[in-house]
């Protein structure tokens, strides 16, 4: 059987997984290389598929809103096509009244309206939880499980031909395209200048193991709290210009405080760390596209919404290696936009 276009996907995280998917079922022959012993940040996070509070309480912009939920709606497919499961059952903002206050105000300038949850709800969803503070529901917000999710996205990817080399790569090779998805690292900046544009962005996750946190997930003033079969996740601190995955425990200072203040039987509780390194742009959306070298596609950048954009992203980059339209969010995502390039296709 006559193959499509020969991909290399350097990359084996919640971007790179979901694109070589993609591909492979767009007919295109896939690899995947990522080097085994790397760190990958995909892993390292909650998993949270959280277009709402994302921009309400994290610094996203309002104009990104439709672009976040875009991406969220075609996780349903995606999930059904690798076997992920899903938690639909919304996120919750937890905080004192004068900074729910906040949130309120935040949800209604976007035209939406959380649910308002009495307090013996809140105590049944979060056992443990603070006496004093309250909380509103946002449906918008999903989650998954990264680890098994990234195992799933491999076995389907596998599944449909994709191969998966224990490697790094420097470049195309013999290939007809190559798309990097390789988080922060600068090692193809060679090939893709537009890589420099990325700047790092440490995380580290609070996980105490003898603690399931609830049936939902928690969103609160300086920390998220998301329950697991790994234990109850608390996170995440946000460390620019650092790109070490070691514990900090300094810098998690803040974010130990924070979870007592969720939690406080959490106080004094032993707790494992999980840090990982993160990329983004100037302006917190991911570059997904082609970049000037010839047969080389980005797709980088996502900060804290790598999973919540992986099958947008997947879906724009399949579209640029097999010449299909790449759909209403591509040029806002063009890499060209921080180097003064046009988005390919577009007017001057």
């Amino acid at each position: 059987m006559t193959r499509g276009p020969r991909v290399i996907v350097a990359g084996a995280g919640a971007l790179g997984l979901t694109t070589a998917l993609a591909l492979a079922d767009a007919g295109c022959a896939v690899t995947i290389c990522d080097p085994a012993d790397e760190p990958n940040a995909s892993a390292v996070a909650a998993g949270m598929l959280a277009p709402v509070f994302e921009t309400v309480l994290d610094g996203g912009e309002a104009a990104d809103l439709d672009l976040l939920l875009a991406a969220r709606n075609l996780w349903p497919a995606l999930a059904g096509r690798a076997g992920i499961e899903i938690d639909r059952s919304g996120a919750v903002a937890v905080g004192s009244e004068a900074w729910l206050a906040q949130a309120r105000a935040g949800l209604a300038r976007l035209g939406l309206r959380g649910a308002e949850l009495p307090r013996p709800l809140l105590e049944g969803l979060a056992p443990g939880l603070a006496a004093d503070v309250e909380g509103v529901l946002s449906r918008e917000d999903w989650r998954l499980d990264p680890r098994a999710a990234l195992d799933a996205l491999r076995q389907a990817a596998e599944a449909a031909g994709v191969a998966v080399r224990a490697e790094a790569v420097d470049g195309r090779g013999d290939a007809d395209w190559l798309v990097i998805a390789t988080g922060a690292g600068q090692g193809l900046a060679g090939v893709a200048p537009e890589l420099r544009a990325l700047a790092p962005i440490k995380g580290q996750i609070l996980r105490y193991a003898d603690r399931r946190g609830g049936r939902v997930s928690l969103r609160g003033e300086g920390a998220y709290a998301v329950p697991g079969g790994e234990g109850l996740a608390i996170g995440a601190t946000m460390e620019p210009g650092r790109t070490d995955a070691e514990p900090d425990l300094a810098a998690l200072a803040p974010l130990i405080a924070a979870a007592e203040r969720l939690f406080p039987e959490l106080s004094g509780a032993t707790f494992g760390v999980s840090a990982g390194v993160r990329a983004a742009t100037p302006d917190g959306l991911p570059m997904v596209g082609p970049a000037a070298a010839p047969g080389v596609v980005l797709a980088v950048g996502a900060r804290r919404n790598g999973w919540l954009l992986a099958p947008l992203v997947a879906q724009i980059v399949t579209a640029c290696v097999t010449g299909r339209d790449a759909g209403p969010y591509a040029a806002r995502l063009d890499p060209g936009r921080f180097a003064g390039r046009r988005p390919r296709g577009k007017a001057a």
